[in-house]
């Protein structure tokens, strides 16, 4: 039984640009979550001074905390788009006006050089 080496290929350089940017994107990562971890620390001493102080604030505060909590990485764009769908779409009336004309127009162009090419080939 004969022993098969791994030969050492260098890694091409589509991997090294993966790993590099799954390398940034850990660091991303840590920072966020450092950060978050931040302004949790900070927030809760001041709640506590102000809940002391204002306890009816404190359902307008949940209120603006809630607006602020979005994904780093929202995949569906669409999420804004919402008063968009509600709508019924706007009529393209005038479009498919002006597309029809433009259609006409060029299959008379077409119409008349196949008319010159033929009188031109077949005098």
């Amino acid at each position: 039984m004969a022993m098969f080496r791994c030969s050492r290929k260098p890694t091409p350089p589509l991997h090294r640009k993966q790993q590099e940017i799954a390398q940034q994107e850990a660091q991303l990562r840590e920072k966020v979550e450092s950060l978050e971890r931040i302004v949790t620390q900070s927030r809760t001493p001041a709640q506590n001074k102000s809940s002391a102080r204002e306890p009816n604030r404190s359902a307008a505060n949940n209120v603006v905390e809630k607006r602020f909590h979005i994904s780093v990485a929202m995949d569906a764009p669409q999420v804004f788009d919402a008063d968009r769908r509600g709508r019924r779409p706007r009529a393209l009336r005038k479009e498919r006006r002006q597309g029809r004309i433009v259609f006409l127009i060029l299959l008379a162009a077409l119409g008349v050089a196949v008319m010159l090419l033929i009188s031109h080939l077949y005098p």
